[in-house]
């Protein structure tokens, strides 16, 4: 057998085992089946299961016998009976906690991660490795799972990208390094796109896992990446650190502001969003003022606070303002200026976001709501850096350092200037479910920047821009798979946002109309609460805190159609006691 072909059944044996295999000369089919099956076919047996008697949609976690630590979750997904990695591949949650289909779609509990329980393929971001999963026997009065002891302990697998080397004429140019990007780079190899792919990001790092900047002020690029540089050059993707300045359409190539030149045959833009700023005195000249979008600020930030005690002004109630509100109010003096009633009233409504504000000024933290700004003044020792906020009714907030949470911008500077893309009046592309940006050819728009058509409940297929992590990743597999298939169909899945604010609060689904009521249950200054988006009897949204999985079922219903509605959750309908649908 030539070299190739040696190396070919090597290279497929060890992704089959996850792991290498040393020393072995494969060089037939038949050897290569037979190491498989010698290595991955041992069988543990499972403690306390005598029997595969799961239903449809069942799920249990097991230990497996024999494997120190080990366990696996048993399930039946669509009559099939097997085992799987017990966590979520995304943070760790226990998926025994989460939410089966009887169809298989198993969901994390947490963040909204899906996966196909038959394959343990990821269906739904913002997991980025699938599951293993494992043939299980029933015999002698016992269940036992089949596999490799350190795949069993694992519990997931890296993607298996099914093209190991450049090989077709396509070059696809991803612009961005988020979510979206990422999603993209996934999708495609996964699904065997054999062409070149670069990725070229201005942040100066690899994509990282960007809600934990505002939730935690990480500062270590390497505790945040996705990936590191050896994951990526098994996929064959270029990474490039550079700034596009613009998109020459007439003849396919993206110029940057290191004066590069890159080609493309597809382009996938997903730059992200941009920080607002404030055009108020002082802001734009004090020093120790800050947006949060990256680690390069997260840095700025952490190295402005110091050790602890100071005094730290949020300006804006938005999730980005009170994540970093709560993350460092333990050690500081914090206070939060918002325009509204209360904090998060446009998304939330006043009943929980005023139960939200009880619980953070719980933890000290202050609020001026309903106030104008009125400029930044600087401070008494240092006239660079700023010393203080006013307000318009001429309440002064003395400060340390400010942090601006006032909502992003879609990142497009690059193509104001452009003669051939059209803008839409808040700097977006308008695209098509597969995001196709209107009146181009190969040119996609994902996550912040995009304008698409959704069709949840109460909408229509509306435009809208969803600023969510999780709905950026899955449309970079929905343009992956549009790549690969430009004749498979996007398919609806409902978009899930999560916020750590004093718990940990969960919501599916987009008002893209409004909503003219809410069903509420529970106490939200309590930070154990439900409560369900309405337009007229149908329910278009829903959020949680101390209600896991609810959200991620209702996410699934949403998905089937088969959400109750408002009159049926008014009459005190449990939503984690409906069933799915055959």
């Amino acid at each position: 057998m030539n070299t190739t072909r040696t190396l070919y059944w090597r290279r497929t044996a060890a992704c089959a085992l996850s792991k290498p295999i040393p020393n072995t000369r494969i060089t037939s089919y038949s050897q290569h089946f037979s190491l498989f099956t010698r290595r991955a076919m041992s069988e543990f047996k499972l403690k306390g299961v005598t029997s595969l008697s799961l239903k449809p949609g069942d799920k249990q976690e097991v230990e497996v016998d024999g494997i120190d630590g080990a366990k696996v979750l048993l399930l039946n997904a669509g009559g099939k009976i097997q085992a799987t990695g017990p966590k979520c591949t995304h943070y760790g949650a226990p998926l025994v906690n989460g939410v089966l289909t009887k169809s298989g779609r198993l969901t994390c509990p947490w963040h909204g991660a899906c996966f196909n329980g038959e394959t343990g393929d990821i269906e739904n971001a913002p997991a980025l490795d699938a599951l293993t999963v494992f043939k299980v026997v029933e015999k002698d009065g016992a269940v036992y799972v089949q596999g490799d002891e350190a795949v069993i302990k694992a519990g997931r697998r890296k993607p298996n990208f099914k093209c190991s080397a450049v090989a077709g004429p396509e070059k696809l140019v991803v612009v961005g390094g988020g979510s979206g990007a990422i999603g993209t780079v996934e999708g495609l190899r996964e699904n065997g796109f054999t062409g070149s792919i670069t990725l070229i990001s201005n942040e100066g790092y690899l994509p990282i896992d960007r809600p934990k900047l505002s939730k935690a002020l990480l500062t270590d690029p390497a505790k945040v990446q996705w990936r590191d540089a050896d994951w990526f050059k098994s996929g064959s993707v270029e990474v490039v650190q550079d700034e596009v300045v613009d998109v020459d359409l007439n003849n396919k190539t993206i110029v940057t502001k290191g004066s590069g030149k890159y080609p493309y045959t597809k382009l996938v833009l997903a730059t992200g969003g941009t920080p607002r700023t404030l055009p108020l005195q002082g802001f734009k000249v004090l020093e120790n003022i800050f947006v949060l979008r990256n680690i390069h600020h997260t840095k700025k930030i952490v190295d402005a606070i110091g050790e602890k005690g100071k005094k730290v002004v949020v300006v804006g109630s938005s999730f980005i303002g009170l994540e970093v509100a709560n993350a460092v109010a333990a050690d500081n003096n914090v206070t939060v200026i918002g325009q509204e009633t209360v904090p998060l009233e446009r998304v939330l409504g006043k009943e929980i976001g005023g139960g939200l504000q009880k619980a953070l000024e719980g933890k000290g933290i202050k609020f001026y709501m309903l106030a104008g700004l009125d400029k930044a003044e600087p401070s008494a020792t240092d006239p660079a850096k700023v010393g203080a906020v006013l307000l318009q009714d001429g309440t002064k907030l003395e400060a340390d350092l400010v942090i601006l949470g006032v909502g992003v911008a879609p990142a497009t500077e690059y193509l104001r200037e452009n003669k051939v893309i059209r803008l839409e009046k808040d700097g977006s592309l308008k695209t098509d479910e597969n995001h196709l940006v209107a009146g181009l050819k190969d040119v996609y728009a994902i996550g912040d920047i995009a304008t698409f058509p959704y069709y949840g409940p109460g909408s229509d297929g509306k435009y809208v821009r969803i600023e969510h992590w999780n709905v950026a990743q899955n449309q970079g597999r929905i343009v992956a798979r549009h790549i690969i298939n430009p004749a498979l169909k996007a398919e609806f899945y409902t978009p899930i946002f999560w916020s750590a604010l004093t718990g940990q609060l969960r919501y599916c689904g987009n008002s893209v109309n409004g909503w003219d009521d809410l069903v509420l249950q529970g106490d939200p200054a309590t930070g154990k609460f439900v409560g369900y988006y309405c337009q007229g009897d149908v329910v278009v949204a829903v959020t949680s805190m101390g209600a896991d999985p609810l959200v991620m079922k209702a996410a699934e219903l949403i998905k089937l159609g088969a959400m109750p509605s408002k009159s049926e959750l008014k009459g005190g309908l449990d939503l984690l006691q409906v069933p799915f649908p055959e």
